[in-house]
């Protein structure tokens, strides 16, 4: 597309962006949201002027309690005849769930495959950034990452994608043999090899080559690190305090895994929630404060695996987890108040008060968090287990059949937890025989689930079949 069609095409879609922000600060965000995938269809990769503008208001929406896409918008915006329409349909969903990983991941595939290269590296940052922050990073979004990386000729981020991936397989040999190929591609890509006759003369001075070399044997070292730290500090330096680059500022900061690091990550959320009380600031302070005791969490456990009668270790991890368990509990609170439609925050706090054996108050929020079909299951199977360990054992049997017959296979991880959760409750109200046979069943599938061996033989011995 020549220059001036482009621009054409922006000074059109600008004039839909301009409308968006005004109708916005009325509070009319999803009437903006339409003006803005509207400006979006005439300048497909306007980044500063569309798609992030409409990210900051998907953000300022969802904190102030704005609704998901209905079923009715979720099957309309699906996939698209081309790419454009696509990326657009998706950017229409994700600005209505900002936290869906799974429509940030078609927007992203689509931006690459319809040439919206500019779109397609921004929001890669998002995905890439919100799998490195959860709780079980998922290898097929790190694979999507890498490939995506590369039809961009990304290859420094591809090779980012690419090393995290390996860590979660690393017996993984032929993703060992691509980033082997990923390194000398990111070597040519910052070398400049082939632009001269000695590669080594596009290397000004020794601290470049060391810098080079260095990068084929680790990804993300200390200097990328800070330089992902300076980068984003730019952007906030420059004025543009949008949630999104203050939260970009802390994940830098956060991704140094020092104190220092997290400690000027929590200060950078803390002074802009205290200004502005928009509360992404303060979920994405509970959040890093959450990752930040779970890794010392894990170095302690390593630690005393060496160490295994360190009475003083031990005491160190009980405090950690006891923080821990409390700055979840407080964290699951406040979000599942203020985003009171994400079901996902109702359940996670209720899984909280679960922990600390507050079932009243924990299945109201279970049974809300039924309504989202993704946490339906799960959701039940969680009431299910309050009533079981309230005593109310013939509820919880009523509630586990009917989780179990909703299960569309057997053999996953949420039917045999429901499964064998139904059995627990046959076996506390002496219906032995149909906990054993329950209990058999999950055997057969999976024999060293949890205890189902230890139970199927203190069933039998008690000469119950």
């Amino acid at each position: 597309m020549h220059d001036d069609t482009l621009d054409v095409g922006l000074q059109k879609a600008r004039a839909f962006f301009t409308r968006a922000e005004e109708v916005a600060s009325t509070d009319n965000f999803d009437y903006a949201i339409d003006l803005y995938i509207d400006g979006l269809r005439f300048a497909p990769d306007a980044l500063e002027d569309g798609h992030a503008p409409l990210r900051k208001l998907a953000l300022i929406r969802e904190g102030k309690g704005g609704k998901k896409p209905s079923m009715l918008e979720i099957v309309r915006h699906k996939g698209g005849k081309m790419p454009l329409d696509e990326m657009l349909n998706a950017e229409f969903l994700l600005a209505k769930d900002p936290d869906h990983l799974g429509y940030a991941e078609t927007m992203l595939k689509a931006a690459v495959a319809g040439g919206y290269h500019r779109t397609g590296e921004w929001i890669a940052l998002l995905v890439f950034e919100a799998n490195k922050a959860s709780d079980k990073p998922s290898f097929a979004t790190y694979i999507l990452l890498k490939d995506a990386y590369v039809k961009m000729q990304l290859f420094a981020k591809a090779v980012s994608a690419c090393d995290l991936a390996l860590q979660l397989r690393p017996n993984d040999g032929q993703l060992q043999n691509e980033l082997r190929n990923l390194c000398a591609s990111m070597t040519m890509e910052k070398g400049k090899y082939g632009k001269t006759a000695d590669f080594r003369g596009s290397i000004s001075n020794k601290e470049a080559q060391d810098r080079l070399h260095s990068q084929e044997s680790f990804v993300k070292s200390a200097d990328t690190r800070q330089q992902a730290v300076q980068e984003a500090r730019k952007r906030i330096e420059e004025g543009r305090f949008s949630p999104v680059n203050v939260i970009e500022l802390a994940d830098a900061l956060a991704d140094l895994e020092s104190e220092a690091g997290y400690k000027e990550a929590f200060e950078t959320l803390e002074k802009f929630y205290a200004q502005s009380q928009d509360f992404s600031f303060r979920r994405r302070l509970g959040e890093l404060k959450m990752r930040y005791l779970r890794a010392k969490i894990r170095v302690g456990n390593k630690l005393l695996k060496t160490e295994p009668e360190n009475a003083a270790l031990k005491d160190q991890l009980a405090a950690l987890t006891a923080n821990l368990e409390r700055l979840e509990t407080e964290h699951y609170r406040l979000c599942q108040e203020n985003y009171p439609t994400d079901m996902r925050y109702k359940y996670e706090y209720g899984r909280c008060l679960v922990r600390a054996k507050q079932f009243d108050q924990a299945i109201p929020l279970f049974q809300e968090a039924q309504k989202d079909p993704k946490l339906h299951l799960a959701a039940m199977d969680k009431a299910g287990l309050c009533f079981l360990l309230k005593g109310w054992y013939e509820d919880a049997i009523d509630i586990f059949q009917r989780a179990l017959k909703a299960c569309p296979t057997e053999d996953n991880a949420i039917a045999k937890d429901i499964t064998y959760n139904l059995a627990r409750a046959y076996e506390a109200s002496d219906q032995t025989s149909e906990a054993l046979n329950l209990y058999r069943k999950i055997a057969q599938l999976d024999f060293s689930y949890k205890d189902v061996g230890q139970r199927i033989d203190i069933l039998r011995k008690d000469g119950k079949r």
